[in-house]
C-alpha cells in the first residue's frame, strides 16, 4: 500500500513522481555490535570470563505522569554510565500490567524500546491469578521484554493472603514461566543473605532458593545488606548446597533514615542518629558506606557485578560508581543515534537525520514496522509512518514542567527577535534575562551534542539573524571511530559526514536564500517546505542522500544517517506542530506571545541544506552569509 505524504497543500511540481513502494535494501554484513544480540545471561557469562565487572540498576514506577517523564530522563542519564541492565519493580497497586504511562509494563518497555537499555521486569504472585500472570508475560514478550525477576511479592496488608487460582511462592512462578514460555525469558530470583524474614530458618531459605534455581532461574540478586561478611557467608552457603549460578549483591546507598524494616548494624545506627535530620549528611555517609562495602566485595574476586537499589535517585548511585571507577564516562556510540534494545530493531542501522534530536519520537512512529532498514535506506515513498498524534505521551513531550519552560522560553514574548534570543541562549549556554539557562527546545529535549561545539560561533551568528537551527552537523573526512567528539562504531574504523544544517526561517529570508542557492546548485542539496506542504527541492528524483557513513575493518560500509526527501515531509508535520503544541500552548490563547508563535508556525519555512563536498571546507555558512548580504543590499531606486 502506498501513502502520499500528508499536507494541506498539493505537491510542488518538482516533487511529483512520488509513488514507489517502500524499499529497504538488505545488507549481508553483520550488525555493528553483535553483543546487542546476546541474551542477558550470555552477557553476564562473557563479562565473568573476561574478569570484567559490571553494575545494574533498579527503579520503581512513578505515581504520576510528570514522574514518568522524569524517570525516562533518568534512564537516559543513568544509561550513559553503562549499566549491564536495569530492572523495574512491579507495583500491584499501580495497575502494573496496563498501558498507563506509570505502569511497570509501560516503564519497562519504554526503557527497552526508547532508551536502548537491557531491561528486566519484576513479576510478583501478589493479587494475580495464573491467567492474569500469563497474560502479563505474553504482553511483556510482545513488547520486547526478555528478562523477568520472579518474586512472590510483599503482601498488601500485614499478612500474605493466598490468591485463589494464583501462585503462593516464587518457585511456582518460575516453573510456570518455563512451562508456558520455554527458554524465551532469562529469569532472575531473589536471595536473602540473612535469610527471608518469613522462612523457618536460614537453611530452609537456602533450600527454597535452590528449588528456584533448579526450576529454571538463571541468576540471583540479593536483598540489601550492610556487611560484606554477610554476603560472603551467604555465598559460601549457596555453594555448599550446589547453587552455582551468578549471585549479584544488592547495594543500597543510604539516602534517607527510613530504615526501620531493615536489620541495620548498631555501628551504622550510631552514626546516623546524630545526623538523622540532615538529609545531605545522611546521603554523604551513605555514599561513603556503599563505596567501602563495594570495594570490599569487588576485592574478594567473588563478585561478578553489583546491583544498586537507586530509589529513583541518581546522584548517590552515580557518585558511588564514579568513585569505584565503574561509571563509563563518554562511551563510544555504536551508531550516531540512540539505539533501541527492542529485538525487532536489532538489525536497524540507518535512519533519517531529522529525528536525531528526537529519537523517541522516531521510534514511537515506527514501532509498528515489520522490518527496519539495514545497511542502507532505499528509495522510500512511503516509510509507513503513523499519523502525527499522541502528544500527551510522556516520551513525546518535554520532560520539563510548564513553569520551567516559561522561564526558559519567555514568560512574555514581544517580537520574533525574542524568539531568536531563546535559540541563542540555548546554543550559548548563558543565562537569559530571567537568569535561567535554556537547556532544551521543543525540537531538542536534551543537551547539545558534543560536535555542536565545532560550529558554535557560526550557529550563534545565524540564530541571531533569524536562522533558527534545530539540527546540524559539521563535515568530517575520515576521523577515527574513537574520536571523542564525532566518533562512533567499532574500533579501528573511520567516520565521515557531510555538513548539514536544518532550520526555520521567514519567507523573506527564503526568497533571498533561493537566489543564493543558484550559485551552489551543483554542491548543495536543499529541501524547503512550509506548514501547508509547499515543497521546493533540488534532490535528484527524491533519492535519499547519505550524510553520515563509516568504514570499519572486515565490514561493509555503514551509512547510518540519511536525508530522505519523503521522510522530510513527514518530519515537517511534527516539526511545525511542536511550535504550536509545545511552545504556543504555554500562553493564553489570545495573548501576544501565543500570536507570535502561531505566526511563526503559519509563515516560516523549514529548510535543510547538505554540502555534498565533505572533503572541502563547509560552504553552508557562506550560503547563510551570502543570503543576508543579499537581504541587506540596498534596493535600487
Amino acid at each position: 500500500m502506498v501513502n502520499e505524504p500528508r499536507g494541506n497543500g498539493g505537491p510542488n511540481p518538482r516533487s511529483e513522481g512520488i509513488g514507489s513502494s517502500k524499499g529497504i535494501s538488505g545488507c549481508s554484513s553483520p550488525g555493528l555490535d553483535p553483543k546487542r544480540h546476546e541474551r542477558l545471561r550470555e552477557k553476564m557469562k562473557r563479562r565473568m570470563e573476561s574478569g570484567d565487572k559490571w553494575f545494574s540498576l533498579e527503579f520503581f514506577p512513578p505515581r504520576n505522569t510528570q514522574g514518568a517523564g522524569s524517570l525516562i530522563s533518568e534512564f537516559d542519564q543513568m544509561g550513559a554510565g553503562g549499566p549491564l541492565f536495569i530492572d523495574v519493580t512491579w507495583r500491584p497497586t499501580g495497575d502494573p500490567g496496563s498501558d498507563k504511562e506509570t505502569s511497570s509494563m509501560t516503564i519497562a518497555s519504554t526503557a527497552v524500546h526508547y532508551c536502548g537499555l537491557e531491561t528486566m521486569l519484576h513479576m510478583t504472585c501478589c493479587c494475580q491469578s495464573q491467567e492474569e500472570i500469563t497474560g502479563h508475560l505474553r504482553k511483556a514478550k510482545q513488547l520486547g521484554l526478555k528478562n523477568i525477576l520472579a518474586l512472590r511479592g510483599d503482601p498488601l496488608g500485614d499478612h500474605w493472603e493466598e490468591e485463589e487460582g494464583g501462585f503462593h511462592y516464587a518457585v511456582d512462578l518460575v516453573k510456570h514461566i518455563r512451562k508456558e514460555f520455554g527458554d524465551y525469558f532469562d529469569i532472575c530470583v531473589a536471595g536473602y543473605p540473612a535469610g527471608h524474614p518469613d522462612a523457618e530458618s536460614f537453611a530452609a531459605d537456602l533450600k527454597y532458593l535452590k528449588e528456584k534455581v533448579l526450576a529454571g532461574a538463571d541468576f540471583i540478586i540479593t536483598q540489601l545488606f550492610f556487611e560484606a561478611d554477610t554476603f560472603f557467608r551467604f555465598l559460601k552457603a549457596c555453594s555448599e548446597i550446589g547453587i552455582t549460578c551468578p549471585i549479584l549483591p544488592g547495594i543500597f546507598p543510604i539516602q534517607l533514615v527510613k530504615l526501620s524494616k531493615l536489620e541495620v548494624p548498631q555501628r551504622i545506627k550510631d552514626v546516623i542518629e546524630p545526623i538523622k535530620g540532615d538529609d545531605e549528611a545522611i546521603c554523604n555517609y551513605g555514599i561513603e558506606l556503599a563505596v567501602g562495602l563495594c570495594r570490599e566485595l569487588l576485592a574478594s574476586g567473588l563478585v561478578p557485578g553489583l546491583h544498586f537499589y537507586t530509589l529513583n535517585r541518581r546522584m548517590a548511585t552515580t557518585e558511588v560508581l564514579k568513585r569505584l571507577g565503574m561509571w563509563a564516562e563518554g562511551p563510544r556510540r555504536p551508531l550516531p543515534w540512540a539505539v533501541s534494545a527492542h529485538p525487532k530493531r536489532w538489525e536497524e542501522s540507518v535512519r533519517p537525520i531529522f529525528w536525531a534530536s528526537r529519537p523517541k519520537s522516531y521510534i514511537y512512529r515506527t514501532q509498528e514496522w515489520d522490518e527496519f532498514p539495514s545497511g542502507r535506506w532505499g528509495s522510500s515513498s512511503s516509510p509507513a509512518f503513523g499519523e502525527l498524534k499522541d502528544y500527551h505521551l510522556f516520551y513525546l513531550r518535554s520532560k520539563a514542567p510548564r513553569g520551567q519552560l516559561l522561564k526558559m522560553w519567555g514568560e512574555e514574548l514581544t517580537s520574533e527577535e525574542s524568539v531568536f534570543d531563546v535559540f541563542v541562549h540555548y546554543l550559548s549556554g548563558e543565562p537569559n534575562q530571567n537568569g535561567c539557562r535554556v537547556t532544551c527546545l521543543p525540537w531538542n529535549d536534551e543537551p547539545l551534542a558534543a560536535e555542536t561545539s565545532l560550529m558554535k560561533e557560526e550557529l550563534l551568528r545565524a540564530n541571531r539573524r533569524g536562522i533558527l537551527t534545530i539540527n546540524s552537523q559539521p563535515n568530517v573526512n575520515g576521523k577515527p571511530s574513537s574520536d571523542p567528539v564525532v566518533g562512533w562504531g567499532p574500533s579501528g574504523g573511520y567516520v565521515f559526514q557531510k555538513a548539514y544544517l536544518e532550520f526555520f526561517t521567514s519567507r523573506k529570508t527564503v526568497e533571498a536564500l533561493l537566489q543564493v542557492l543558484k550559485k551552489y546548485e551543483s554542491r548543495v542539496t536543499y529541501h524547503i517546505v512550509d506548514v501547508k506542504g509547499e515543497n521546493i527541492t533540488n534532490a535528484p528524483e527524491l533519492q535519499p542522500n547519505a550524510v553520515t557513513w563509516g568504514i570499519f575493518p572486515g565490514r561493509e560500509i555503514i551509512q547510518p544517517t540519511v536525508v530522505d526527501p519523503v521522510s522530510f515531509m513527514f518530519w515537517k508535520d511534527e516539526a511545525f506542530t511542536l511550535w504550536a503544541e509545545q511552545w504556543g500552548k504555554l500562553y493564553d490563547e489570545e495573548s501576544p506571545s501565543r500570536m507570535i508563535i502561531q505566526d511563526i508556525h503559519d509563515n516560516y519555512f523549514l529548510i535543510n541544506l547538505v554540502d555534498n563536498e565533505f572533503p572541502l571546507d563547509n560552504c553552508l555558512w557562506q550560503v547563510v552569509e551570502d543570503t543576508f548580504e543579499l537581504l541587506n543590499r540596498p534596493t535600487s531606486q
